[in-house]
């Protein structure tokens, strides 16, 4: 789905760049891949009501996002995302070719992890601390925000030495350690991590049904020792229920909802349908209510894109 709407989006643009091709509608969904505007848009929305028109799926995206990570877990990352998807095919390949993935010295390892938070920080300062409301809207009415979208595209299709190098240096670590990208560089999982602790749903150990095998532990994606764990509150944590599928003691390990007397288990094929369908009912909402598709008219794009001035004379 993600490749069909980034080629989709590029036939959008190549409109507006190339005299005779013909028009392809933009595809909304595209501004999954605007996260900063999502944030920007959310807190927006928070001071003022208001959903922004420009790119008004980054909202609905980002809120279906923070609500599935409040609700249940880190889920996002660990079913959704398509960068976590390619970082676990990454590593499993690495498995296949090396035999293992070593895993980080425990101080390098905690020091990696804080790049991400770092990066969080940086945009929360910016876009919570640094910008007003009235700021906010006048970057949406910006040039420069109206066609993020496309220099974000134009950012990987014309990608600069620097960029391929950085990425190329990712994928070869993320053969090597499992989720390098998520683990150690995503602004955008560390928030999630921080909101999930939140989350009334967890994957509980039971310590009388508890073999201590440590089947557990060894494979977790999340390098999370879930042996040692009650209740998984990790921020790595992706709900992926590695754990609880290779725990070959049974009732040691479920997911559910509460804790104590009121600890409700759940079946794990009932959390990945849950997790799914909130994701896709918040997104419908936004469909719903007219908070999808860009406001920004044609004609807007004529004026803003580089090379679209040939539909001034077809």
């Amino acid at each position: 789905m993600t490749l069909h709407i980034g080629y989709t989006f590029y036939l959008f643009v190549r409109h507006f760049e190339t005299p005779g091709y013909p028009y392809v509608m933009r595809p909304p969904a595209v501004d999954a891949f605007l996260p900063i505007a999502g944030m920007m848009s959310f807190k927006y929305f928070l001071f003022t009501g208001t959903v922004e028109p420009v790119h008004p799926s980054a909202f609905i995206m980002f809120t279906a996002i923070i609500g599935v990570s409040f609700f249940l877990k880190k889920g996002f990352c660990g079913w959704i995302c398509p960068i976590g998807t390619i970082s676990q095919y990454f590593w499993m390949a690495g498995e296949k070719v090396f035999g293992r993935n070593p895993g980080m010295r425990r101080y390098a390892d905690i020091s990696l992890r804080s790049v991400k938070y770092i990066l969080m920080s940086f945009f929360i300062l910016i876009i919570w601390v640094r910008m007003s409301a009235p700021v906010l809207r006048g970057f949406f009415l910006s040039d420069y925000y109206k066609i993020a979208d496309i220099k974000t595209m134009k950012f990987f299709a014309g990608m600069s030495a620097a960029t391929f190098w950085f990425l190329a240096g990712t994928a070869g670590l993320s053969l090597i350690y499992k989720n390098f990208w998520c683990r150690y560089l995503c602004p955008y999982g560390a928030l999630l991590g921080l909101v999930s602790r939140l989350s009334p749903v967890k994957i509980r150990r039971i310590e009388e049904n508890c073999s201590h095998c440590r089947a557990c532990s060894r494979n977790c994606p999340a390098l999370i020792d879930v042996e040692k764990q009650g209740a998984v509150k990790s921020a790595e944590c992706f709900g992926c229920m590695t754990c609880v599928s290779r725990c070959p003691s049974k009732g040691a390990l479920d997911v559910s909802l509460g804790a104590g007397r009121t600890r409700r288990p759940f079946s794990p094929y009932l959390y990945a349908a849950a997790l799914v369908l909130l994701f896709t009912f918040i997104i419908g909402v936004g469909i719903t209510a007219g908070k999808w598709h860009s406001q920004i008219p044609y004609g807007e794009y004529k004026r803003i894109i580089p090379g679209a001035s040939h539909l001034d004379h077809p």
